[in-house]
């Protein structure tokens, strides 16, 4: 297995990227309230757009009758489409109506949908006529979740760009890790932090409106998701600077991610090894137990959610597989350039999506395992090839040391699962 030291010539980060520009598969922005709504205790996020957009978002979270979810759609019927009625008008009443019924509400965020934008929907100017109704108890901002021309995970970055221009300003020297981990993980992580003697830690987002985060000229950050294109450019225009990193999937990207923060604050060796070597230790054992079917396996890509490269990274370094396309909706070489220096060069490198073109060299390469989005994967194994659904790495913890088997084993999991459907491989009973 490769290390994390930058490879000679560059790896893949040298590599021409095949560039595509044709028809794609993708869901829409409006996912990633599913997760942004379960960070964010005290905000609420108003979608404004059809019953297809609620039907959406019930499916995806899952939400039974009695519970009383963050999210909620205000419906734009036929009148609304037509431009029969004033939308703004309409929309002003249902906010009233929920912040009167949910006086826990601190944000709320207007999301723009496929519907809404159609219309030109002016929520932008909506949010400002309702930031001064209701504040300072209540802050209104505004994003796009629309999925016309973006991938699923653009919604968080568009949430999350947001939020940076209301931010306080400061000048301490603070490190603000930007992009949203379950609670558990991202304890985990400021426990790490903290062994290494870095204290001044802020996240965005954080779990409540009340907690001191702010941005400045002295503000570094380190971005713990590869989609946050439009954030990353958002807290640099606010001054702050990116510490550029491999994102810390598996042992050795997580590894990386820390120490490019301990270098900027001038951790130690001694104290960056007291607060790794455990946890690295147990990740690498639990990656050598889960990547036992993945070793000299091959992986194909599509694009779906932006974390195309660093797991390609991951698998290729950590776990012996053989990449033959990485495929990502955006290729940010400031964000994920680091990922692709440290892959051998070799897999295609491709941006954006032509999906018949990509599906016919997927067919004539028959790679061992497909990572591709949910509308592809039934038919794929239709045709013989075994997938995974890109969607689930997004829902599902898979950063850090501790989660790093995980990682694995959810790649690991479907070759598994086919040899045991085959019958080919008797020792895959055992490993069940």
């Amino acid at each position: 297995m490769t290390g994390s030291a930058p490879l000679a010539g560059g790896g893949c980060r040298t590599a021409p990227v095949l560039k595509e520009r044709g028809q794609r598969e993708v869901f829409c922005g409006l996912t990633g309230i599913i997760w942004l709504h379960r960070k964010m205790q005290d905000a609420f996020f108003l979608v404004v757009g059809s019953r297809t957009c609620a039907h959406l978002l019930q499916s995806a979270a899952g939400v039974m009758i009695f519970a009383e979810p963050r999210f909620a759609t205000a419906i734009l019927e036929e009148g609304d489409l037509a431009g029969l009625n004033d939308a703004h008008d309409e929309l002003d009443r249902e906010v009233a109506r929920l912040l009167a019924r949910r006086p826990d509400i601190r944000q709320l965020f207007l999301v723009g949908s496929c519907p809404s934008e159609v219309i030109k929907l002016d929520l932008g100017r909506a949010a400002e006529r309702l930031t001064e109704a209701y504040a300072p108890k209540v802050r209104v901002l505004n994003y796009s979740g629309s999925g016309i021309e973006t991938t699923f995970t653009q919604g968080e970055d568009a949430c999350l760009a947001s939020m940076v221009p209301v931010l306080p300003a400061t000048d301490k020297r603070e490190l603000m890790v930007v992009g949203a981990l379950p609670d558990v993980v991202e304890d985990q992580m400021l426990g790490l932090l903290r062994d290494m003697g870095i204290e001044n830690v802020r996240c965005l987002p954080a779990r409540s409106i009340t907690s001191d985060v702010a941005v400045g000229p002295n503000t570094v950050f380190a971005l713990n998701q590869p989609f946050l294109g439009d954030t990353c450019g958002a807290l640099e225009r606010r001054g702050a600077r990116h510490i550029p990193a491999p994102f810390p999937f598996g042992e050795a990207g997580t590894t990386a991610w820390l120490r490019a923060i301990a270098d900027e604050f001038g951790v130690s060796d001694e104290m960056f090894a007291a607060a790794t070597d455990a946890p690295r230790a147990r990740a690498s054992r639990a990656i050598a137990q889960a990547s036992k079917h993945l070793q000299g396996k091959s992986v194909f890509f599509f694009p779906d959610s932006q974390l195309e490269i660093p797991l390609a990274r991951f698998l290729t370094n950590e776990c012996g597989m053989t990449a033959i396309e990485v495929g990502s909706p955006f290729i940010h070489d400031a964000i994920v350039g680091p990922d692709l220096e440290l892959m051998e060069a070799g897999p295609v490198i491709s941006e954006g999506q032509d999906v018949d073109l990509q599906l016919d060299r997927a067919r004539a390469a028959r790679p061992d395992l497909t990572v591709c989005g949910l509308g592809l994967a039934n038919p794929l194994e239709a045709e013989g090839l075994t997938t995974k659904w890109a969607i689930e790495l997004v829902f599902t913890p898979v950063h850090f040391y501790e989660q790093a088997g995980d990682l694995a084993g959810l790649f690991s999991r479907p070759l598994r699962r086919k040899g045991l459907i085959s019958g080919l491989d008797p020792r895959l009973e055992a490993a069940e």
